[in-house]
């Protein structure tokens, strides 16, 4: 080397130290490592940072003979504005040269010396630094990622835990009271586990030369986050149940009354049917069903006591069942019924005919007279015979039509003769 090759090698070296010394020392204040080292790790973090650990002691160690190997060369250096022959040789030889000894660099730690060139250490050092760096960002981000997330998520977790307790909503007595209890042992382990070992939740990112490249694994986290979202889902179901607990009995009362009231009415009804009916198969009429009024006093009872995650599926069910406990009532009227709509269709058909063949002026024709007495005694006679009196005002519906047939004209040379023809003829 001549004298500018060695001035250039001396000022690029020197910048290279300034850059080690630099990253070194934010090395050595990054929170990361300081949380590293103060902190009791276990698991895939106890092991990696053991190992970068001893990296960073050994980086210092490299860190001091590069700089005594530097400012060695620098010494010679600055002798003589003009070097001589042996100086450049030397210099040659400290900077290019494997003049470097470090006790104890073996592999594995063992005592044994190892020789290295200012390059090949400055090599050594950004390739020690990385590792060790790797590892502080990568604890460093989880660490700013999850124990924040999990403690705002705990703090979800209590407000949810006060709100269920204050519906009914417990450990035992609720499936969602035992979710709650499961989330919060969930939770407590996930914190305890991410501070003690957070390279257990790391992902790394293929392919990505950047410090920590990679991201924190959230993948515990989101589903005790989703388990608890659903819980909430539930308790908010059942305080909606609490404020509307009052109007929807009521409701369920009321449906259940009206479903009594048309009961009430299709059995009166049936007396009268049976009264009034001949020959008609008319269905029994049941009573209101007593396990809906002894559900009904049930969620009564759980109102009373605030066991609103008693309730609320009771009130489900018992909304749909008096539903169709009315339908059912409404049907059985419409069947007791059905045989007094069919009289009073038939007298309103009877009726009717009357009227047309009175506009016909044949209110007097003695046929229809007699048909139409005969098929009113049995409509308006008790009990009615329903079938009997359905044949009666067919009989007279069928004098009616023929008796309003107009008579056919006879042919012209069927007519009788008048005078003037018997005149002529």
């Amino acid at each position: 080397m001549d004298r500018d090759e060695v001035d250039r090698a001396l000022a690029r070296l020197g910048a290279e130290h300034e850059a080690v010394e630099t990253s070194l020392l934010a090395l050595q204040d990054h929170a990361g490592r300081r949380l590293l080292e103060g902190a009791a790790l276990s698991g895939v973090t106890e092991e990696r940072w053991a190992a970068a650990d001893a990296a960073v002691t050994r980086l210092w160690t490299y860190f001091d003979a590069y700089s005594g190997a530097l400012a060695a060369a620098r010494e010679i250096r600055e002798r003589r504005r003009w070097p001589t022959r042996e100086d450049l040789a030397e210099l040659t030889e400290r900077l290019r040269g494997p003049g470097v000894v470090i006790a104890g660099a073996g592999a594995g730690g063992s005592a044994l010396a190892e020789r290295f060139s200012l390059a090949e250490l400055v090599a050594r050092m950004n390739e020690l630094y990385a590792r060790s760096l790797d590892v502080v960002v990568a604890a460093d981000a989880v660490w700013s990622a999850l124990p924040a997330r999990i403690d705002l998520l705990g703090a979800e977790l209590h407000r949810t835990r006060a709100l269920a307790h204050s519906v009914g909503v417990r450990p035992g007595e609720h499936p969602s009271g035992d979710d709650l209890e499961e989330i919060t042992a969930e939770l407590a382990e996930l914190r305890a586990r991410v501070i003690a070992d957070p390279l257990g939740f790391w992902i790394p990112v293929a392919g990505s030369s950047a410090p920590g490249g990679g991201r924190p694994d959230t993948g515990r986290y989101d589903r005790a986050a989703r388990a608890l979202d659903d819980v909430r889902r539930e308790v908010e179901a059942v305080l909606t149940v609490r404020q509307d607990a009052e109007a929807r009995l009521i409701g369920v009362r009321d449906v259940l009354s009206r479903a009594d009231r048309t009961l009430a009415e299709a059995r009166t009804a049936r007396v009268e049917v049976l009264a009034k009916i001949a020959a008609s198969e008319v269905p029994a009429v049941s009573g209101p069903p007593t396990a809906l009024q002894e559900e009904l006093a049930a969620a009564a009872e759980y109102r009373r006591r605030s066991q609103w995650h008693r309730l609320s599926p009771l009130l489900d069910s018992l909304e749909d069942r008096a539903d169709e406990e009315l339908t059912r009532a409404r049907e059985s009227l419409t069947a007791v019924t059905a045989p007094l709509a069919v009289r009073a269709e038939l007298r309103g058909r009877l009726d009717a005919y009357k009227a047309k063949v009175a506009r016909h002026g044949m209110a007097e024709d003695p046929l229809l007279i007699e048909r139409y007495d005969t098929a009113r005694r049995m409509l308006w006679s008790a009990p009615c015979d329903l079938r009997a009196a359905e044949q009666a005002v067919l009989r007279y519906q069928r004098a009616t039509a023929e008796t309003l047939v107009p008579r056919q004209p006879l042919p012209e040379d069927h007519r009788p003769a008048g005078p003037e023809e018997e005149e002529d003829a």
